[in-house]
Order: structure tokens, then sequence, then C-alpha cells
């Protein structure tokens, strides 16, 4: 059922006003003009060609490529364009699932108390988000609640040359758990768009979110996002981003370990073939004692494909008995593919324990010639090393639907890279 035209509330008007206000005197960032734009050449986005999206067909939620195929039973949400097409489900007492417009009309004192507190609006695509998003994802978990099924969330962009601004919402009060899947997707593969993202997730004392983001946008369109989370006392953020297609952005996520004894596991993919760039931009920041993180990332690149990705570890003055680590891992399959891995850390207390790693590679020849030599033929060989990379990736979570899951997308994807070899 496609969602109708809701009144919004005065402060959330007023707000929207602001930040259309604010993107007047934002400038885009510049091509090694500002930091973390080194390596991501935006000059060629021409904002004012691409239209605000407008109400969606709901047929084209069909149309999407998904990354996400065989969770059990899980609650959907779907949107197309800015038309929120279905929210279904069965949902427990204390929990509020619904577009981020109708909450804040409906729970206006939910809303205002998150919404802008997590993700600073002071940049100039988080501004354009602030005053132009449509539809969105809001997700409330009461205290001490449990979402017993996934919650599958599909967001398709079904015009061409149309900006599509959505927004995310996720509190989990404490002691809550839930467990929220979210894809972007186009309809078709020549859709020239532009996705523009801001999420912010909330995880209270002893509460547990598991959060896995993708995208197989068009390798046509624009992507940006700002994606960030603040974890509570001896709360746990399990974050997984899958970045599949678009042919050029940046996603941009930070993890804020807010209270003591909270813990951040982030895991990242990414397969890029032709002349794709991808670019991401990671934040472990410690502000309390007693917390743990852990990164990693991989990366397969084909073709001409180019991938950055810049991590940085902040420890606090007083978040004493750190415990953080981030690597990053690139296989390269052709050699006109490249990669950067840039960690970095910013170590402010004296009791820590912060590690990374870095690796840029093409395949072991010696791996090669061992499978060879028992008889495989070269392109098995190949395919066994990569997915043998991936491999270890997908291992970080427990035997059941997530790995299932997971590994399935990135075995389609590889699928689809490996087939240019």
């Amino acid at each position: 059922m496609a969602s109708a035209t809701i009144e919004q509330p005065g402060w959330l008007a007023a707000r929207r006003e602001r930040a259309a206000t604010l993107t007047e005197s934002l400038d885009l960032p510049t091509y090694k003009g500002r930091p973390g734009w080194e390596f991501t050449d935006i000059s060629s986005l021409d904002l004012a060609a691409y239209a605000p999206a407008g109400d969606g067909d709901a047929a084209a939620a069909e149309q999407g490529d998904p990354l996400f195929v065989g969770l059990t039973h899980p609650i959907v949400v779907t949107q197309v364009d800015a038309t929120t097409v279905e929210v279904a489900g069965d949902l427990p007492d204390g929990v509020i699932v619904t577009t981020l417009e109708r909450a804040a009309a409906e729970h206006p004192e939910l809303v205002e108390r998150h919404l802008g507190t997590i993700v600073a609006g002071d940049d100039a695509f988080v501004a354009r988000n602030d005053a132009g998003f449509a539809g969105g994802l809001f997700v409330h978990v009461g205290r001490g609640t449990i979402l017993a099924h996934p919650l599958l969330v599909t967001v398709v962009q079904d015009t061409s040359r149309t900006v599509l601004n959505w927004r995310s919402l996720i509190v989990v009060e404490d002691g809550g758990q839930a467990e929220v899947w979210e894809q972007y997707l186009s309809s078709d593969a020549e859709r020239d768009g532009l996705f523009n993202t801001v999420v912010e997730l909330v995880v209270g004392e002893n509460a547990n979110l598991r959060f896995v983001n993708g995208q197989n946008l068009s390798e046509k369109s624009w992507i940006f996002g700002t994606q960030r989370a603040e974890v509570g006392r001896d709360g746990a953020l399990d974050w997984v981003s899958l970045g599949f297609g678009s042919a050029r952005g940046k996603v941009r996520m930070e993890t804020k370990l807010a209270g003591k004894g909270a813990d951040g596991r982030v895991t990242g993919a990414y397969a890029s073939h032709k002349r794709q760039h991808v670019d991401f931009d990671t934040t472990q920041e410690h502000a309390a004692p007693h917390t743990t993180s852990d990164l990693a990332f991989r990366g397969v690149l084909q073709g001409r494909s180019e991938a950055v990705w810049r991590g940085n570890i902040i420890v606090d003055p007083g978040a004493q008995q750190t415990d953080a680590f981030q690597e990053s891992r690139n296989l390269l399959l052709s050699k006109r593919a490249h990669a950067d891995a840039i960690p970095g850390l910013e170590i402010q207390a004296n009791d820590v324990r912060c590690t990374h790693a870095a690796a840029i590679a093409q395949i072991d020849a010696d791996q090669l010639f061992y499978l060879r030599s028992r008889g495989l033929k070269p392109d098995v060989a190949k395919r066994l090393v990569i997915e043998g990379f991936l491999a270890e990736l997908v291992e970080r979570f427990e035997e059941g639907p997530v790995r299932t899951v997971l590994g399935g997308a990135l075995e389609r994807r590889l699928g689809l890279i490996l087939g240019e070899l």
C-alpha cells in the first residue's frame, strides 16, 4: 500500500528549512581540497542535473537485483523513489517500524529526541538529505524488547536523473535487540541516478543491534553516504557493509563507543570491475574505558576499477583499556586495478591496545601453482583462491542464516566479476 501525503510537524518543517538554507552556503568537497577527499574526484558531478525523486511505481520493487536473498520470515519495508510501497509483517509490542516522515507526525517525541543527534548536519550532502528526504525509515525497539525476526528494507531508485535522499533512524533502547538489513538497488542497469543516504544508529545500554547495509546500484549512479552509530554502556553493534554497485562516490561509516564496555564490530566488502570507483571512510571512536572494536574490510578489484579505504581509530582522553583493531586487504585481479588502504591511529590514552593491518596484492602465484599441480584448471584454481580470500570475511559470522545470506551475496557478485576474466 503506497504511503499517503503526511503533514509534517512544525519542528520538522523548521529543521528542513534550516537545512535548505544551509545548502546554499556549503560547497561540495573538492578533489584534494579537503581532508578525506584526496582520492575521489567528484568535479564532474552536476547536482542541478538531478531533480528530486518523485512518486514511485510499485512494480519497480520487483525489478532491482537484490543483495539479500533467503532471510527467514523477514518483516518487509519497501520504498520506490519517494514512495513507500509496503511495510509488512507482524511486530511485537514495543516495536515501531514505519516511514520516518510518518513517525515524525505520529511519534514526534521519539523522532525529535534522536533525529540529527548522531549525524551532524554541517556537511553539504547531509544538509541536502536533511532538507529533502522523503519516506525514509524509522525503527524503534523499546526497552527490553526483542525483535525476533529480521527487518528487510529495500530502497529502489527507478527514475533516471533524479536524486533520492534516503534517511534511516534506528533506535534500540536499553536491553533491546534487533536485526536490520537495508539494501539500495536500481531498477535497471542503465539508471543514472544520485543516491544520498544518511543513517543514524542508536544502541542503548546492554542493547544489541546487527545492521547490514549494502548497495547494488546501477554502475552509472553516484552514491554518497554518511552513516554513524553510537553505542551505550555494555551495548553491542555488529555492522556489515557491502559495496557492489555505483560508478563513483563515497561512504563514511563512524562508530562511537560512548559507554563503558561497549563493543563495535564492523565488517565490509566491495567487489568492483570495469571503471568503478569505490571509497569507504571508517572511524572507530572509543569515548569510554573498557571498549572494544574490530573492523575488517576486504576488496576484490577487476578491470580498471579503483578502491579507497581510509580507516581511523580514535581513543579519547580517559578511554583506558581500549582494545581496537582494523584491517583492510585487497586482491587485484588485473594489472590495471588499483587500491589504496590508509589506516590511522589517534591515541589520547596510555593504557590501550590498538593495532592495524593493510595489504594490497595480486593473486598468489604459488597458490595457483599448487592448485594446478593437483589437476585443477586455471580458471577453477583462480576462483578457489578468490573464494578463500573472501571466505575468511564471511567466517566472522556464526553459522546460520546470516553467514548463508552474506555468502550468497558475495558469491553472486564474484560470479559476475570472474565472468570477465
